[in-house]
């Protein structure tokens, strides 16, 4: 990939690939122009190079670009609607929905393949707003608002589906602040509608969550995106992204909730966290929410620096809750919406067989329903069955190369 300092760059020209931010997120596409204005908020944010597998030209048109950013609301021009990257997308995953709904069916596998084309649309739409913030400061509460209430509803009607889904090392390393905001904002409304939370409550968590780590860009890209253990003076400086996140959406006219719960997302109930040691009931809800689901995630991504742990190792560590860290409703919550054996997970049953867990047990969430492997009923689907303490008992699960194996073997990826 080709480097290219921001300072060199000439106003009204084009490249032949995608411009990146930090390798990472799509600064521009090869249709749209590199600007003056733009490299001014580049080199106000500290982006001092930029990145792409294309090279630089001139644009060839002699009509002049329009790109005065600084001075365009996003919103209006006029009476003329102004479509930005994060809301072309947004239509686009609008459009992916209204066909998964047309091409979902009783099939499994056919399901599961749609189920996971929409969630790659809501990674893009998420590295959008992201993308968008880094390069213009600006976030719109009402789109966001439209887009996630379409995410809420799609994961309401999926959930067991969507709990499948996990993104793979190479996704998570190159993507790692989206991959993360992705998969806790799953987590985390999966657990607020757990917790029969009202679609207009349910649709501002979400939001939170999507936005939970915005904050980090605004600090050095070799703090969040290191391959690295940080030092402890980093760590420090790291942990001011959650002041940072408050600040953008306060900023930017975002709801009361949603600010307290990106300022409070790593403070605890036993007054450990950060950034005011709150405890109790001193922490907003959605904060409460977000700290379980993005550290149930955070245990179960790849990284560098660590290995990744089961989804079961997760749940363990959150329901030994050590020193108190996490409210107990919400991890009563977070048991029952994805069981002790986590949906996803690959099991080891008493009677020899291995299995998926697919759904939770509503009266028992040691007892999940698994679908078989390897088998299948009259009509083809998946032989699934309810586990009990006989013969259907889970016995352990899987490790991860052992679930890798079985995915091989029975050609499941």
């Amino acid at each position: 990939m080709n480097s290219f300092p921001v300072i060199t760059l000439k106003d009204n020209s084009f490249f032949t690939q995608d411009l990146l931010l930090d390798k990472q997120f799509i600064l521009l596409n090869s249709t749209c122009p590199f600007t003056d204005a733009l490299k001014k908020a580049l080199l106000e944010w500290d982006f001092k190079v930029v990145y792409s597998n294309g090279s630089q030209g001139v644009a060839s048109s002699a009509a002049p670009v329009s790109t005065d950013f600084e001075n365009v609301s996003f919103e209006e021009v006029g009476a003329e609607k102004i479509e930005t990257p994060e809301s072309q997308i947004s239509n686009n995953v609008k459009k992916v929905i209204e066909k998964a709904h047309d091409d979902i069916s009783n099939n499994e596998k056919s399901r599961m393949s749609v189920v996971n084309t929409v969630y790659n649309e809501y990674m893009n739409y998420i590295t959008a707003v992201y993308t968008h913030y880094a390069t213009h400061k600006v976030l719109n509460y009402s789109e966001l608002t439209e887009t996630v209430k379409e995410l809420c509803i799609f994961i309401k009607e999926n959930r067991r589906f969507v709990l499948r889904i996990t993104p793979s090392q190479d996704t998570i390393s190159k993507n790692y602040l989206i991959s993360h905001s992705m998969r806790s904002t799953v987590i985390a409304i999966v657990i607020g509608l757990q917790l029969r939370m009202p679609l207009t409550k349910l649709i501002d968590l979400g939001i939170c969550c999507i936005l939970h780590e915005i904050g980090q860009i605004r600090l050095p890209p070799q703090l969040y995106m290191t391959d690295r253990r940080l030092s402890p003076g980093e760590r420090a400086k790291l942990a001011t992204h959650a002041v940072l996140g408050f600040n953008i959406v306060k900023e930017n006219n975002f709801p009361s909730q949603i600010q307290l719960g990106i300022l409070e997302h790593h403070e605890r109930e036993n007054g450990t966290g950060y950034p005011r040691k709150l405890n109790g009931t001193q922490i907003d809800i959605f904060a409460k929410i977000i700290g379980i689901a993005c550290t149930f995630e955070a245990i179960t991504a790849p990284r560098h620096f660590k290995q990744a742990r089961s989804t079961y190792d997760a749940m363990i560590e959150i329901l030994k809750n050590e020193g108190k860290q996490f409210d107990d409703t919400v991890i009563k919550a977070l048991l029952y919406s994805l069981s002790l054996f986590p949906i996803g997970a690959y099991v080891y049953l008493s009677n020899g067989k291995i299995a998926q867990v697919t759904d939770v047990n509503p009266t028992s969430p040691g007892n999940p329903i698994v679908s078989i492997i390897g088998e299948t009923d009259a009509s083809g689907g998946p032989v699934t069955v309810q586990t009990d303490s006989q013969t259907n008992k889970i016995i352990r699960v899987l490790n991860k190369q052992e679930s890798e194996d079985i995915l091989k073997q029975f050609n499941l990826k």
